[in-house]
């Protein structure tokens, strides 16, 4: 498959933060009402699908629509757009570049050109569809879930280069702006609320499947049962399965959120997604939550006493929903079976998560 049937975001794009930042009623309300009304910003760092054209050159000639979008979070995005439509108490930011780019919820590098070069020749010692150990520079990704290479590398030392060089450009065009973007509005709530108390929420919105691909693109291959997710979402504040404390953790890797009130928000969740098992919201399993929440934590710790004195409640939360349920049986049966394209979203669906979603965090705060 060539580049061309790919989705390629055309060359040259550069995004603004008005692009990426999504809320209701924009026609008759500005950012500063729609913060002034708000009390959670919704980021979703992995929803970005369509690939930079200036980065088409280095795409292996066996990547397929699928693999492209099963290496995404893809359905956040429509989902979380569709929910900041309708909730004026939410303010959303989508990031527009595939983790592909460099993944903003792990820390980011030092030297990402130096992190890229390392990951992609551990990938070639590795050899395709092997398993590679990414360990210290997960941030960047030149491998999908399934350990295939979606980069074609440059043999010469000057190629290489001219990879590295091209990816780190075309960051700023997209990935960067979100990460910026993503602080500044952080620090408006911030500002906010410190001088009116309250309530502010960071919520970093993901989905992942439990299932991999295959060679044929078949999306079938169960995961390792402690790296599946529950039915429907797993929520996480860095703590235990009842968001407390680790006993293991480190002091500066602190819940990210009050334990009594991610467990009321797993609550919220059973009610309004309509649940019948318990067990499919479940509390930091099997994901503790990533570099979003951890450093939206860290700021939150940073401003603690000051938070008290003006009555402000902060918290960061990960919420890693079960691709398979937002996608829906009928997607999910397609995409078990071989093939090269992607699923067609279900708008309808797209629509009830939203209001389920809305629904749960209305309860949430109902519930104090």
């Amino acid at each position: 498959m060539s580049a061309h049937d790919l989705d390629l975001i055309p060359a040259g794009t550069v995004f603004t933060p008005d692009e990426l930042i999504h809320y209701a009623d924009p026609d008759m309300r500005d950012l500063a009402k729609a913060i002034a009304e708000a009390d959670v910003l919704v980021t979703t760092p992995h929803s970005g699908a369509e690939i930079p054209e200036e980065l088409a050159e280095f795409l292996s000639p066996e990547l397929t629509r699928r693999l492209q979008y099963d290496f995404t979070d893809v359905s956040t995005a429509s989902v979380v757009r569709r929910w900041a439509e309708i909730d004026p108490r939410i303010v959303a930011v989508i990031n527009p570049h595939p983790r592909l780019v460099r993944d903003p919820n792990r820390a980011k590098p030092l030297d990402v050109r130096a992190d890229l070069q390392q990951a992609i020749e551990r990938v070639r010692a590795a050899g395709t569809w092997q398993r590679v150990d990414l360990t210290g520079v997960d941030a960047i990704r030149p491998v999908t879930f399934s350990f295939f290479p979606i980069l074609e590398v440059p043999e010469t030392p000057e190629g290489m280069q001219r990879l590295v060089d091209t990816f780190a450009a075309t960051a700023e065009q997209g990935l960067d702006v979100y990460e910026a973007t993503r602080d500044e509005l952080t620090e408006l709530f911030l500002t906010k609320g410190l001088a009116q108390g309250g309530r502010f929420t960071r919520l970093s919105f993901h989905d992942t499947m439990n299932t991999t691909t295959t060679r044929d693109g078949a999306v079938n291959v169960e995961r390792a049962e402690q790296d599946r997710l529950p039915a429907v979402v797993a929520l996480s504040n860095r703590g235990d399965a009842q968001g407390e404390a680790r006993g293991d953790a480190d002091p500066a890797d602190a819940p990210t959120m009050d334990p009594a009130s991610l467990r009321r928000l797993a609550e919220a969740h059973r009610v309004e997604f309509e649940v019948s098992d318990p067990d499919a919201v479940r509390l930091n399993q099997p994901y503790l939550g990533s570099q979003e929440i951890r450093a939206a934590g860290a700021r939150f710790r940073s401003v603690a006493s000051e938070a008290a004195a003006a009555g402000l409640t902060l918290g960061a939360v990960q919420a890693e929903f079960l691709r398979e349920y937002l996608l829906g049986p009928e997607a999910v049966a397609e995409l078990h079976e071989p093939g090269t394209e992607w699923v067609t979203e279900d708008r309808e669906r797209v629509d009830i998560l939203a209001y389920a979603c809305k629904r749960a965090w209305d309860a949430f705060r109902d519930g104090h």
